[in-house]
């Protein structure tokens, strides 16, 4: 059986869950345990429709990298709740949520998922570093659509977009990005940088959305491209002016936009097997995880 390696964007995940899933069961000490329980019914249906043969929880051990905040301040601004007294950012996390991790990272030990992540980088860092590096198949599973980025088929990497929600899950490879955007998966990360992205801070240049920045990028390959034809006098006087005016941000925000590759990870380790099913009974009875815990042992034991 080939390797097919499932890179799932943590935190991208149960942040969905615990925003899609009704807090209507508690753990027996009152914790609530709706974003542990839709992420296990996440990876059930994950493992269940794409049948990875291995499985990695990719972590951000720093959801804001001050390195990408020096060269664009406003990165992530607004997910800022606080700054504490040594100047470290805290994300803005409801506090049902950030009771929940620990219980997320412990059903995920029990069920032999491994959770990585890297110092001063964001689980999306682990996860080009992991499909980048990974010589078999690999399955990004995330919200964020900077991963298309990662879409190569010719190394049979592609994303599985959960952006509509788990019913409606969205497999992308290279054809799929270019009829959703019109250009190619090696370009997302240019055209990402000029259209912008309020959802990370990221300003984009002024007056260019979508169509333009496409466009723009059919005609001239990439960003260098683009701006050597500025600099030439080139592009209608509007677009030129444009991105010229934004000379600065376009000298920063690529190595904000482009995912690290070369991260030296762990090594993957042996594939899915099956769940101890006393670790797991003594899991549901702490928590209360009930079905959501039987139905991804299930599915990973069907696949060990």
């Amino acid at each position: 059986m080939a390797d097919r390696l499932m890179l799932l964007d943590t935190a991208s995940l149960y942040f969905r869950a615990f925003y899609g899933v009704p807090d209507t069961v508690k753990a027996p000490d009152g914790t609530s345990v709706n974003a542990a329980r839709g992420l296990l019914d996440m990876i059930a249906k994950l493992v269940s429709t794409y049948e990875p043969t291995h499985v990695i929880a990719c972590w951000d051990d720093d959801w804001r990298p001050q390195w990408r905040v020096d060269l664009i301040p406003t990165y992530k601004t607004h997910r800022v709740a606080e700054v504490v007294a040594d100047d470290t950012d805290i994300e803005e996390v409801p506090d049902p949520l950030t009771a929940q991790i620990p219980v997320i990272r412990d059903e995920l030990a029990v069920l032999g998922i491994p959770v990585v992540g890297r110092a001063d980088h964001e689980a999306d860092d682990v996860i080009a570093s992991y499909a980048t590096q990974h010589a078999g198949a690999v399955d990004v599973v995330t919200g964020d659509r900077d991963l298309f980025q990662l879409v190569d088929d010719a190394r049979s990497v592609r994303v599985i977009y959960t952006g509509r929600g788990m019913s409606k899950l969205e497999v992308l490879d290279e054809a799929a990005v270019i009829e959703k955007y019109g250009v190619r998966a090696s370009q997302y990360s240019d055209f990402a940088v000029l259209r912008g992205d309020a959802s990370d801070g990221l300003p984009g240049v002024a007056g260019i959305g979508e169509r333009t920045a496409a466009a723009l990028l059919a005609s001239h390959s990439d960003l260098a491209g683009i701006i050597a034809e500025a600099a030439r006098g080139g592009l209608a006087a509007g677009v030129r002016a444009k991105i010229v005016a934004a000379t600065d941000y376009l000298a920063v925000a690529p190595r904000v936009v482009e995912v690290v590759r070369t991260l030296d990870l762990p090594a993957l380790g042996a594939p899915l097997r099956s769940p101890d099913p006393d670790a797991a009974a003594r899991l549901d009875a702490e928590w209360n995880l009930g079905a959501p815990l039987a139905r991804a042992v299930a599915a990973i034991t069907a696949r060990a």
